[in-house]
């Protein structure tokens, strides 16, 4: 086959402009001057300072946008600095494509300085498609297929290993192919399968729904599931739990419907769901458990009926029934099948959210909370990682919207700057709130630079408890005492910011943070509020 007058990058490249996929995220460096060497003006690099922050950017990217993030590593070692964020993304089903550079290519079997003769199998537990092409006219068909399993479901992110010598070799003429392909998944339950499932639910006398971020991210695409997951729980009479550990916010936080987060312990998830007699669970895993809380699964007579679109969560589940389908297709078609039961438990957005818990020793976190849902509007978008409030956030906050609420899908921390800042560059017309940890902020504490750089609406508020405040509530659920290492003291995360060139503030009591707040939340550029609670 003849070759073409294009070199591998430029068909690469042409490859990615046909997905839209022309923002990248990376640290450079020497693997990767070849190909960010030639990119055109079309590309926008966006620079983080250390690669987990990188990957997570990308991730808080592709959560606003709904379509696969760039990410451009370093190697086998800066790989290795992402995967922390990758774990995140892999349990999140985030589509991310990941170039990393590889030593020129005679010289990875002499394992030369930055050449990983594996570097396919560095990053399998994490991705779903992981490669490094045999001849370099392989490379764009590589790159196309890296995009295409990225997007497919279960998304997730794949990751390309690419010789930094191939990037000027020719291309084939045939890669113009590539730019044209396309892909469809049909994934929608036949009419058996439906009217299976529709009559399962309507013979249930107490029906609940369990739905897990699958939900919102299908929303997301498509705003018309978040209505069709509101009419199934109105028509069915059902009460509207969110899965254990939940990354994103599946149903709205005021309907009379919601009933809350589940605790993510197999005796919580019993007890919760005991009065059920059928349980659907809705675009989750079954289910993510996070306390060791030996029990049996399931009452008794509680049935349970999983659709997801991640064959690999049907396929571990400990116990019901598994269908893998579709979750977009398949809430809105039960909810224009299931027949009304014509029960309402009150308005849409009737739910009260609880008031804060208040201390005469100082700032709560639900107080915190509370400030942040005092002036909630349609602009703004939280990200969270402060493990200490994961299960009251949901419970708190008002959530009318798909896509307003963000969490690490596997608890990896480093999660909440990063992704603030990606998110925010993924929809700039929105204002990300970030509440993270003090414990946790150090691990993606770089990404302020990039906030600066790029100017993103994106206000960091570190909910400052001077410790790991969930590994002692771990520790004293476990009666375990004299855990070293559990307090953090010392820090001073305004002049941290600063040095960064971040406005910021420390408050000790609500009326400081109200008004501090108020001020953030107005700013054109980021702000981070150090926020001490008891």
């Amino acid at each position: 086959m003849p070759a073409s007058k294009k070199t591998v990058l430029e068909s690469s490249l042409d490859v990615l402009k046909s997905h839209g996929i022309t923002t990248i995220f990376g640290n450079p460096g020497s693997n990767e001057i070849p190909f960010l060497a030639g990119l055109d003006e079309e590309f926008d690099f966006i620079l983080g300072l250390h690669e987990q922050v990188v990957a997570g950017m990308a991730e808080g990217y592709a959560r606003a946008t709904g379509r696969p993030a760039l990410v451009n590593l370093h190697a086998a070692s800066g790989s290795g600095n992402a995967m922390g964020a990758l774990t995140n993304a892999h349990y999140g089903h985030i589509p991310m494509v990941i170039l990393a550079g590889q030593q020129v290519r005679r010289t990875v079997g002499q394992e030369s300085m930055l050449a990983s003769k594996d570097a396919s199998r560095l990053m399998t537990p994490l991705v779903k498609y992981s490669h490094e092409p045999l001849s370099a006219t392989d490379v764009p068909r590589a790159l196309s297929q890296a995009v295409f399993e990225a997007v497919s479901n279960p998304c997730g992110p794949t990751y390309l290993s690419v010789p930094l010598d191939d990037w000027a070799e020719p291309s084939l003429c045939d890669d113009v192919l590539l730019t044209e392909r396309s892909m469809t998944a049909a994934g929608s339950l036949d009419s058996t399968q439906l009217a299976d499932l529709v009559s399962d639910l309507e013979g249930a006398k107490n029906p609940a729904l369990v739905l897990g971020p699958q939900v919102d991210a299908a929303a997301v695409a498509d705003p018309e599931v978040f209505e069709a997951v509101m009419v199934l729980a109105e028509k069915l009479n059902a009460s509207a739990y969110v899965a254990p550990s939940p990354s994103r916010a599946p149903f709205p936080t005021t309907h009379p419907n919601f009933a809350g987060v589940i605790r993510p312990g197999i005796q919580s998830v019993r007890d919760q769901l005991t009065e059920h007699d059928l349980v659907l669970v809705l675009g989750s895993a079954v289910f993510r458990y996070h306390r060791w809380e030996p029990s049996n699964y399931l009452a008794d007579g509680t049935q349970v009926i999983q659709v997801t679109q991640d064959a690999g969560e049907a396929t571990r589940a400990p116990f019901g029934h598994s269908v893998v389908a579709n979750v977009a297709s398949t809430t809105k078609a039960l909810a224009d099948s299931v027949t009304d039961r014509n029960i309402r438990r009150g308005e849409r957005g009737s739910r009260e959210i609880p008031r804060a818990q208040v201390s005469s020793e100082g700032m709560t976190g639900s107080e915190i909370l509370e400030v942040l849902n005092s002036q909630v509007n349609d602009s703004v978008r939280y990200v969270n990682e402060t493990t200490t409030l994961d299960l009251d956030y949901l419970e708190r906050i008002v959530i009318e919207e798909p896509g307003m609420y963000h969490f690490p899908a596997s608890g990896g921390l480093g999660f909440g700057l990063p992704v603030a800042v990606g998110l925010a560059l993924g929809d700039p017309s929105k204002t990300i709130v970030a509440t993270v940890g003090d414990g946790s902020s150090n691990y993606g504490i770089t990404a302020l630079y990039t906030a600066v750089k790029q100017q993103t609406r994106t206000v960091f508020v570190i909910v400052n408890n001077s410790g790991y405040g969930a590994l002692a509530g771990f520790a004293e659920r476990m009666g375990a005492t004299g855990i070293p290492g559990l307090e953090l003291s010392g820090l001073d995360f305004v002049s941290i910011a600063e040095g960064y060139g971040v406005p910021s503030e420390r408050v000790t009591t609500r009326e400081q943070f109200e008004k501090s707040y108020s001020r953030a939340l107005k700013a054109s550029g980021p702000v981070l509020i150090d926020a001490h609670v008891i």
